[in-house]
């Protein structure tokens, strides 16, 4: 297994050499949309091979359907590598020239930021959309599946490999582990430093938190996701109730779906109960202070400190009274997440004090927390959401996939 991923590692070296114009790059994936259409009947049949192996094992019913793969889900993939091909090429981009009084002309330009490797589970369209951006990006990549779409995330591989062999281009670009024990992560982890630059997980908590733990190599990620929605005094009652019905329950499972709504206390007698009764009439369990539950005349459980940091991704939702949006701000940044969090208001001020105010790493105003994703900020599909201090940060995307060099050039002219 060592010497197998070592070699993986050196191919990914060799591959990287290579400097693929634009032209080049679309052209392999346009081809490779066309090899994902003729080829869909193979696809679900490698899928369907998965899914008996993971009904088998008895695995929970929402991540075997994360897996599924049909005619529905191949389009949806062929529609984001689509908007990834339209993307401007982020390699060789000129982000900055200026000229010195000593006569240095100085270009800042972007550049790949060299090998990726991703670690990932459940969900096979991972593997074509992060291909396709670290291939347009000039990152050759190392996927790492989940066992559980083993099939399903192979064939998604192969023919992405043939599509660059095609256009004779090194297929080695994209790389997939054929292995499915769990050492090899470990190894990955600890012993690859010399062949990849940069780890990106995609996973649950306990993935994402043992790559963490474990890596010699920078992390780009996140942990959790624990997201707010904050109602404040200047909301409109029927936008909260809109918005924090879509924030917490479009999709319970997504990272960015809203585990906590703070209420400005102000609006506890006229917003506290249309607000959490429209939420539990869909299905979810409020879990509130004691203000809220004073105020809300449905069915609540009494929160305790540690409902504040916890992320439910089920339909479950901490519920807590602010006095101001100061306050609201100084919640979020003790226990969020900084990943996504939102203040519905019609107040301009208040709107900038929270926007400016939380440290998270996409700060909402009247929007659903559920639009944090690379393919809604038009980004044709993501590697990752950061909430890493360091950029890049938010969704990962196309140009967030690449690093930077200074290219400096004069006439002759030495230091004195």
């Amino acid at each position: 297994m060592k010497n197998y991923l070592i070699k993986l590692g050196k191919k990914s070296k060799k591959a990287g050499d290579e400097i693929l114009d634009s032209k080049k790059k679309n052209k392999v994936l346009n081809d490779y949309c066309n090899l994902l259409l003729n080829n869909q009947s193979k696809i679900i049949y490698e899928n369907k091979k998965d899914l008996r192996i993971s009904e088998s094992k008895k695995l929970k019913e929402n991540l075997i359907k994360r897996l599924i793969i049909d005619k529905r889900k191949i389009l949806e993939i062929i529609k984001s590598i689509k908007i990834i091909i339209k993307l401007k090429d982020p390699v060789n981009q000129t982000l900055e020239k200026w000229k010195r009084p000593s006569g240095l002309k100085i270009e800042k330009k972007t550049i790949p930021i060299g090998i990726i490797g991703v670690i990932y589970e459940s969900r096979p369209n991972v593997t074509s959309d992060v291909a396709s951006l670290c291939f347009k990006s000039g990152n050759p990549v190392i996927l790492k599946g989940g066992s559980e779409a083993y099939y399903s995330n192979k064939i998604l591989t192969d023919l992405f490999r043939k599509s660059l062999k095609k256009n004779d281009v090194n297929e080695n670009f994209v790389q997939f582990i054929d292995y499915k024990s769990r050492k090899v992560v470990d190894f990955l982890l600890t012993k690859m430093t010399n062949y990849i630059d940069v780890i990106i997980p995609r996973g649950g908590k306990g993935l994402v938190k043992k790559i963490k733990r474990l890596s010699k190599i920078p992390v780009i990620g996140h942990l959790e996701g624990v997201c707010h929605t904050y109602i404040d005094k200047n909301a409109n009652l029927s936008m909260a109730k809109k918005i924090t019905l879509n924030a917490k329950l479009r999709n319970t499972a997504i990272c960015g779906a809203t585990e906590t709504i703070l209420i400005h206390q102000n609006l506890l007698k006229k917003f506290c109960d249309p607000v959490l009764s429209n939420l539990a009439n869909n299905g979810c369990k409020i879990i509130g202070d004691n203000k809220i539950k004073k105020f809300y005349k449905g069915k609540i459980k009494l929160a305790k400190k540690n409902d504040w940091s916890k992320e439910y991704l089920s339909s479950v939702v901490s519920v807590k009274t602010v006095k101001n949006v100061e306050e609201a701000i100084v919640h979020i940044n003790k226990y969020g997440t900084m990943h996504t969090d939102a203040i519905i208001t019609k107040n301009k001020i208040s709107a900038r004090k929270f926007l400016k105010g939380v440290k998270s790493s996409i700060a909402m105003l009247n929007t659903s927390t559920q639009f944090a994703d690379g393919g809604e900020f038009g980004f044709g599909g993501e590697v990752g959401i950061s909430t890493n201090t360091l950029p890049p940060r938010g969704p990962v995307g196309l140009k967030q996939l690449v690093s930077y060099k200074y290219q400096v050039s004069s006439n002759s002219k030495i230091r004195n």
